[in-house]
């Protein structure tokens, strides 16, 4: 099966179940910042081996956000994304099922029976999922197995699963956990490489200075002295500089757009290819333009990614869900730099069914109610909450412009700091 077959078949009409801590479960998720397409290598091998153990053709890690099921990882079947409310694996979220969901027969459970993937290709009946608990409570996703054909797990195969799923969560807290550490050793080979290259110079330069006076002995005249003097305190006065600089963290921007971005940072570019990559599926689905546009001149200056996929990735997704066929979703990424400040600014517009002025006073404070997208989806406004929450402790602003049945406009302003 193929994720465009998933992803054709959307008949979301059902209401999505919700953890009693959704809030909480999407924040911890947010504050991982990981990029659900680029996780496959870390989670394969055990993908194989629930399968194997669970003895059923497909096995799934799927993280689930406040819009979209990510499968970071998939054995037996191609797929990288489904809608969270066609999903199996969100009813493994509830509390209720901390210690496992089954599905015995999925062709007979009224939630689930309509489904594309029960009802078509790969008709499937039999499920189980664990969910992917972060500190005992959270439940980032699912690790589930699935079969077209009816199954009985013993136990020991599902504490097996349960240990699987225990060492997936162990993983994603050491990518974490290696990933800001790279990204520490990557920003001080940067000012290593930096000092080298700029102290160089000026250092050379004195010293130069210092044995042309030496070798010249008594010869040297006074106005010459002089003259070497000032060249070797300007030289100095150079290197006084860029220690001055280094030590206030400031970068210029030739020097970034010259080393590149790291493996902790975007550029305009990179994050363009990342958001078509991972939202054009969605787009698709529904039958709405989606374009990524990444203005010059500063498209190839890096900047930290601290949550912008989480951040735009919900506005885009709530965009692609209030906007009906036919109808485009947009996203423009600047980055501005003046003497005063560095920030990015991003602009998400859409030509959906708009947002009412209470609604936007209610996202403005922080919360959402839930909402019914263009084609049946359901929302709860968590996706909203979450981007409000990310942008404030990015020290950002978010405007919001719009009018029912005339789409509508989040711009984000983001400071960077200037290193």
């Amino acid at each position: 099966m193929t994720q465009e077959s998933l992803l054709n078949n959307p008949g979301l009409d059902q209401v999505s179940p919700l953890p009693q801590n959704e809030m909480e479960r999407i924040m911890a998720l947010s504050e991982l910042d990981l990029d659900y397409l680029d996780l496959e290598k870390s989670f394969s091998d055990l993908t194989k081996l629930a399968a194997k153990v669970a003895g059923t053709p497909i096995s799934l890690i799927n993280l689930i956000d406040s819009f979209t099921q990510w499968s970071v990882s998939a054995y037996g079947i191609e797929i990288k994304q489904m809608p969270r409310e066609e999903s199996v694996c969100q009813y493994t979220l509830l509390e209720e099922n901390a210690e496992g969901f089954e599905v015995k027969d999925l062709s007979q459970d009224e939630r689930f029976k309509d489904k594309f993937y029960v009802a078509g290709e790969p008709n499937l009946k039999y499920y189980y999922g664990i969910p992917l608990l972060l500190d005992g409570n959270r439940a980032l996703g699912a690790l589930c197995v699935l079969s077209d054909e009816y199954k009985n797990l013993n136990a020991e195969k599902k504490e097996m699963l349960e240990i699987i799923a225990g060492e997936v969560v162990n993983r994603i807290k050491i990518n974490y956990a290696v990933a800001g550490l790279k990204k520490k050793v990557q920003e001080t080979t940067a000012v290593k490489n930096r000092v080298a290259h700029d102290i160089r110079g000026p250092i050379g330069g004195i010293i130069g200075l210092a044995e042309i006076i030496q070798m010249q002995g008594n010869q040297n005249k006074l106005e010459e002295v002089l003259d070497f003097i000032a060249l070797i305190r300007k030289s100095g006065k150079s290197v006084l500089e860029l220690a001055d600089e280094i030590l206030t963290h400031s970068i210029a921007e030739k020097d970034l757009v010259k080393r590149g971005p790291m493996d902790h940072e975007f550029t305009l570019l990179t994050l363009q290819s990342k958001l078509e990559d991972m939202y054009t599926p969605q787009a698709v689905t529904k039958n709405v333009s989606f374009e990524v546009k990444a203005n010059p001149p500063q498209q190839g200056i890096p900047f930290p990614k601290n949550k912008i996929l989480q951040i735009l990735g919900n506005l885009i997704s709530n965009s692609i869900k209030f906007t009906p066929a036919g109808g485009e979703v947009l996203v423009d990424l600047n980055m501005e730099i003046t003497d005063q400040s560095n920030h990015l600014r991003f602009l998400v517009k859409d030509s959906g069914v708009g947002i009412a002025p209470e609604k936007i006073l209610e996202i403005m404070e922080g919360g959402t109610a839930s909402s019914q997208g263009t084609s049946g989806e359901k929302g709860f406004g968590f996706g909203l909450n979450l981007v409000h929450h990310l942008i404030k402790s990015l020290n950002g602003t978010m405007s919001v412009s719009s009018a029912q049945g005339q789409g509508a406009q989040f711009e984000l302003i983001i400071p960077l700091d200037k290193s």
